[in-house]
């Protein structure tokens, strides 16, 4: 997982050249104790090209042979997914300027705040070279000196930030890997390593899956030489207490199968396990700061590719809940592999709660665009702390119906149910299709296609794998409180943004 940031906490001004960062408020408010002639030459250069310290605007100035890098932080800047911005727009305004160390100086800003600026800047430091011959990632490393009169780099609330960021990488990564280098078994073995962490991590191969009647992961894998997988990764710190319980999808490589798809894009279908990524990310990062709760990551891996023993459309399969599907589109096979996943986790671990988090439908896209992730769930305790977790994280969701309606699309002529509906509403029927294999235990359905994948970056998410759902979920767990199924989520509402 590179990254060019080396963080360093310091009392005093670093020795050497470093370009020096300040934080502008609004109207150009300057820090208080600022040397007075240096404040007034500052004042002056932010009047002179309008300079106004508006969010996230940058400007440097050079005074007695330093730099100055001015950062605009608007009227208030409050810690949180604001503050985190405003630390990813320091980093990529720093690296610009071509220098390779920064200092921000002693703000007396407030330890939380601060820290989310430091880790708003670690986050928008991630980039993924693995490939590229000519790899300079030691030259372009970017040293950045912060002077603080609390946080330091040992202090409890800098290790909890690297753990995440930690895990954010590890999403990213996963999603970033072409589908030769990342598949099934060596998603797997990824897995293995984070051991290491403290996770529990259990491998289920095909000939295990079969004897437990997963027919329907099976199923979708049957047409790729690539073995399938089923990854559990179980951390134990809430003691004899039921799991949280954590479902991904990954399809390492989605080609449609049978039913293939156009070619324009397809090279996209890399990422079509950011579910199972960032799963993956969030154990990580709730391994690696030791929340006192017990949590369980399942990821069901696959490839999904066409040859002469793939699945057809019109086979019926049976899942481990011993429904029987019939498959009418095998590119829509995501829904299978959670199928066998989500009542496999019920099942065996009877979890208080179950989030499950796949790329499943481009209908998602066309309802919400790329703004939000699509949540559908049984219970509103559920959906009110799912949305209070992106709101803090900056991950959002947005409630969209389930119902008896949608139900009725997914009828079969032949087995218990298919697994497309009609022409319209697919995110929702799909959605319906996976409550038809949970039972009792409140569920969440993230349908992320429109987030996994950034066609552009942002001030703290690169172009490409965005390692979207990590903080998301890691903020879930943190807050967790006790809910239950109920009814009233069927049909969504209108202020569930």
């Amino acid at each position: 997982m590179p990254t060019k940031l080396q963080l360093t906490f310091t009392a005093d001004a670093p020795k050497g050249d470093a370009i020096t960062i300040c934080l502008i408020g609004k109207d150009c408010q300057i820090i208080p104790d600022l040397d007075q002639a240096l404040a007034a030459h500052l004042i002056d250069a932010m009047a002179a090209f309008q300079f106004t310290g508006a969010v996230g605007k940058t400007m440097l100035v050079y005074h007695n042979q330093t730099s100055y890098l001015l950062i605009g932080t608007g009227a208030e800047l409050r810690a949180g997914a604001a503050a985190e911005k405003l630390g990813g727009k320091l980093f990529s305004a720093l690296a610009e300027t071509g220098a390779k160390r920064g200092w921000l100086i002693d703000h007396k800003l407030d330890d939380q705040l601060l820290a989310d600026i430091c880790f708003g800047a670690e986050l928008a430091s991630y980039h993924f070279d693995r490939y590229f011959t000519d790899n300079k990632s030691a030259d372009a490393q970017v040293q950045l000196f912060v002077t603080a009169s609390g946080l330091q780099a040992d202090s409890p609330l800098m290790a909890d930030r690297r753990a995440l960021a930690n895990g954010v990488f590890v999403a990213r990564d996963l999603v970033f890997e072409p589908a030769n280098k990342l598949f099934p078994e060596s998603f797997a073995t990824r897995c293995s390593a984070l051991a290491d962490l403290g996770l529990e991590v259990e491998i289920l191969d095909e000939a295990a899956m079969q004897k437990l009647g997963m027919g329907a992961l099976l199923g979708v894998g049957q047409g790729s030489r690539r073995e399938s997988r089923l990854v559990v990764m179980n951390w134990r710190g809430g003691g004899d207490e039921a799991p949280l319980a954590l479902v991904g999808k990954g399809v390492t490589f989605d080609t449609g199968g049978i039913s293939l798809k156009p070619p324009k894009g397809m090279e996209d279908m890399k990422w079509d396990m950011g579910g199972a990524a960032a799963v993956t990310g969030a154990m990580a990062a709730i391994a690696g700061r030791k929340i006192g709760k017990n949590v369980v990551g399942v990821i069901g891996l696959v490839e999904n590719m066409p040859d002469g023993n793939a699945q057809r459309p019109g086979d019926v399969v049976t899942s481990m809940s011993g429904k029987t599907i019939e498959v009418i589109n095998t590119d829509a096979e995501g829904r299978l592999v959670l199928a066998d996943a989500l009542h496999y986790t019920e099942t065996r671990f009877k979890p208080r709660m179950m989030v499950n988090l796949a790329t499943l439908t481009g209908a998602i896209i066309v309802s919400l665009g790329k703004e939000f992730g699509g949540m559908f769930t049984n219970s509103s305790g559920l959906a009110a702390q799912l949305r209070a977790a992106g709101a803090v994280t900056g991950e959002p969701v947005w409630h969209m119906p389930l119902g008896a309606a949608y139900h009725k699309m997914l009828k079969s002529h032949i087995a218990d149910l298919k697994n497309i509906g009609g022409p319209y509403g697919g995110a929702i029927t799909a959605a319906c299709f996976l409550e038809n294999f949970v039972n009792d235990t409140p569920w969440a359905h993230l349908d992320i296609a429109g987030k996994a994948w950034s066609d552009k970056a942002t001030p703290t998410v690169p172009k490409g794998g965005t390692g979207y759902g990590v903080r998301l979920l890691n903020q879930l767990v943190d807050d967790w409180q006790e809910v239950s199924c109920d009814s009233a989520t069927s049909d969504g509402d209108d202020d569930a943004g």
